[in-house]
């Protein structure tokens, strides 16, 4: 695409000039090509602008994902610690009635 436009600007310059003396066409062809390499310059720039657009976005995606994944796992570890005070509480649950059952079928002392 960039050699088409050169192309056509040289050619739309080259029959502007045809008419015109030898000093005029050299400066006329110095124009188109240093319009040329302003269109070219300005491609480059234009396609590390969206290479850097992309691997900022890339960039994003990943750090939103590396976030995820940290409250992921912090979630896991509160419900880890949250199941584990529970289970402590039902093993001493567990224990009181073991207790308080042995108390009443215990057989009883005599009394003298």
């Amino acid at each position: 695409m960039r050699k088409t436009l050169i192309v056509a600007l040289s050619l739309a310059a080259g029959l502007a000039v045809a008419g015109c003396s030898e000093k005029t066409q050299e400066h006329a062809e110095q124009t188109a090509e240093s319009v040329g390499q302003d269109v070219d310059s300005a491609a480059g720039k234009a396609g590390s602008a969206v290479d850097n657009a992309a691997g900022n976005a890339a960039n994003a995606v990943g750090d939103a994902a590396s976030d995820s994944a940290k409250a992921i796992s912090g979630a896991v570890d509160k419900a880890e610690a949250a199941a584990d005070r529970a289970g402590e509480k039902m093993e001493a649950g567990a224990d009181k009635a073991r207790a308080r059952i042995h108390e009443e079928t215990a057989p009883k002392p005599a009394h003298t």
